[in-house]
């Protein structure tokens, strides 16, 4: 079994950044892919960024290239999301998630744990 804690999230403005943190426990996921879905309020989960297990590739839904970053420290078992340049439409309940593969994509249903996430909101 593996355990995933976010954190990181808070109040911010628009224009302004977070660094999201989500640490892994139980076992190592340094082979797995990663992954940061979000939920906003009465809209559906989606996608926002992964990574493989190496870290060598990344990619992101279309609203945050260029905003966002998602990096991995495999030695510390942890995944980040750097958010710059937030808007309003950022804001949402970011989730943590951990595929049992080494590449996974953007569907949910390829992440097998999950976190219990944490909030994001940007002030306009």
């Amino acid at each position: 079994q593996v355990q995933l804690v976010e954190s990181g999230g808070g109040l911010v403005q628009a224009g302004g950044s977070l660094r999201l943190s989500c640490a892994a426990s139980g076992r190592t996921v340094s082979s797995y892919a990663m992954g940061w879905f979000r939920q906003a309020p009465g809209k559906e989960r989606e996608f926002v960024a992964g990574i493989t297990w190496s870290g060598g590739s990344t990619y992101y839904v279309d609203s945050v290239k260029g905003r966002f970053t998602i990096s991995r420290d495999r030695a510390k078992n942890t995944v980040y999301l750097q958010m710059n340049s937030l808007n309003p439409e950022d804001t949402a309940v970011y989730y943590c998630a951990c595929s049992t593969r080494p590449v996974a994509g953007m569907r949910g249903s390829q992440y097998e744990y999950w976190g219990q996430g944490t909030q994001v909101t940007v002030s306009s």
